[in-house]
């Protein structure tokens, strides 16, 4: 049993807040991801979105296409209009050998506002968890026929933001459409990781192991900050730094026999957190948590 461990280039340069990193090249991000022991890393907006121009890049850096976050909006579109909208995404990550397609609902949200407190986030339409629930479930049929599954992401600010939430997304959901396990904002929501992670490990597809200092969440969320602030306050740091009972999570994915990614994602400002030194804690104490965890038996490489 094996897992593939990657990163997320929200280590060197942030997709939310684009003035974080926006002078360091894609070159440094993919070099000291790799010199840091990473096999793979998701798509960020330095990104080539060509596979003719991509995969040659990731391929000098021996590095794999992990997979890539995906902007839906089926409380607003149709199916069909959703399909039409992901064409260039989806094919992207087919070309380029990504299993996975991180997508997160974004209709009304208010992660990338500054000055909204992420407590004021959408809730979701209770009248709308069937309908909706039908739409994705075909929405994740199609992109599975296309050789990719949909790993749902529950993120702050966002509807599908709580332990509830991705309850009854997971309910109203067929088994195409898989979770995505983001330790962080979890956390961060109020959620105990160890909880979901035993509730639908079964359903979990894809792993984003991102560690939460308590100290800054209990102080973020006394000020009502928004998740922009909370980010540059320092909330999130990587693996095995933090509060989440990492241990215990990945004792549940075993169970599970999980074999998918677990990707560090860890959003920080990186002229505080230096990101070439921050990678390579990340890598070296989620090598460490997934090999106790028999999670993972070589060196993480692909």
């Amino acid at each position: 049993m094996t897992v593939q461990l990657g990163i997320n280039p929200l280590t060197w340069t942030n997709d939310d807040l684009p003035s974080l990193g926006a002078e360091t090249p894609l070159e440094t991000c993919l070099t000291e991801g790799r010199q840091a022991g990473f096999a793979g890393f998701e798509l960020g907006n330095k990104f080539p979105r060509e596979a003719s121009v991509l995969g040659p890049i990731l391929a000098n850096h021996d590095l794999k296409l992990v997979s890539g976050w995906y902007s839906g909006e089926l409380l607003t579109r149709s199916v069909e209009e959703e399909i039409a909208a992901v064409q260039p995404h989806l094919t992207l990550l087919r070309e380029l050998g990504a299993k996975v397609m991180v997508f997160a609902e974004v209709t009304d949200c208010i992660h990338g506002q500054q000055e909204t407190p992420v407590r004021l986030r959408p809730k979701f339409p209770a009248d709308k968890w069937q309908e909706y629930g039908n739409k994705l479930s075909e929405f994740a049929k199609y992109t599975k026929s296309q050789g990719v599954e949909i790993a749902y992401h529950h993120h702050m600010g966002t509807v599908i933001e709580t332990a509830k939430d991705i309850d009854n997304l997971m309910e109203f959901t067929s088994a195409e459409v898989g979770l995505l396990l983001d330790t962080g904002h979890l956390t961060f929501a109020g959620a105990d990781p160890v909880q979901v992670a035993t509730r639908w490990a079964h359903r979990i597809n894809h792993v984003h192991t991102k560690d939460v200092r308590a100290d800054v969440l209990a102080d973020v969320k006394n000020r009502n900050t928004s998740f922009l602030d909370a980010v540059l306050d320092g909330v999130f740091t990587v693996p095995g730094d933090g509060c989440v009972d990492y241990p215990a999570v990945f004792e549940q994915l075993k169970k599970a026999n999980y074999q998918g990614w677990c990707v560090v994602e860890a959003e920080q400002d990186p002229a505080i957190a230096h990101p070439m030194t921050y990678a390579t804690l990340g890598f070296n104490n989620l090598q460490k948590l997934a090999r106790e965890a028999g999670l993972l038996n070589g060196e993480g490489q692909a």
